[in-house]
């Protein structure tokens, strides 16, 4: 299927890696595509590497395994870079983006000889500016629907704005901070 896009995401127990693929996936539905959202589980435990996935597509999807060649890689967790091959299987015309205030040039080198598309975003700093917390789940994710261009942009924040006042109707301050962030996020990737 060449108009499939595969995403894998790599973080911790807790980051929020996991709702952000489900998210992704849910935006991504809204739009008309169909979707894949689901994690890898094993022994989670927090704090523990957790793998998560995403396919979005024009054309239903038959395929049900793991991503093993995706088309991007979100590491929300910038110490997996170390301790996870991150890159395994990532297409080269693909991209990778990496929660870090570093540029993606300072990156590069952790990549195992990836030569690739390289972004980063600093997560952690847009969610404790408008979250008042380290959650770079909210974050990741708009940057990596702004890295991929996989939903209109536009179109992601709106659905996005439903999917918080949806959930969050009682807790306003919860719903601004998450979209501030979303929207930060996409500003501020670098790479592009």
């Amino acid at each position: 299927m060449s108009n499939m896009v595969e995403i894998r995401w790599h973080g911790r127990g807790g980051q929020g890696a996991k709702t952000a693929s489900l998210l992704l996936a849910d935006a991504a539905f809204n739009t008309g595509k169909y979707v894949q959202g689901f994690p890898e589980y094993g022994p989670e435990r927090m704090g523990a590497p957790i793998t998560a996935f995403n396919r979005i597509s024009d054309t239903r999807c038959l395929l049900h395994c793991n991503i093993y060649e995706p088309d991007y890689v979100v590491v929300v967790d910038p110490t997996l870079l170390t301790a996870v091959d991150v890159t395994s299987g990532l297409k080269r015309n693909g991209a990778i983006l990496i929660n870090s205030s570093k540029s993606p040039e300072e990156l590069r080198h952790l990549l195992a000889g990836y030569e690739g598309a390289v972004y980063t975003i600093d997560a952690g700093k847009i969610s404790e500016e408008e979250l008042g917390k380290n959650f770079p789940n909210t974050p990741m994710l708009g940057a990596v629907v702004k890295v991929s261009g996989i939903i209109p942009e536009d179109r992601f924040i709106t659905d996005m704005e439903q999917s918080m006042h949806h959930k969050f109707a009682n807790k306003t301050s919860v719903i601004e901070g998450n979209m501030n962030a979303l929207r930060r996020s996409m500003q501020e990737v670098k790479g592009l």
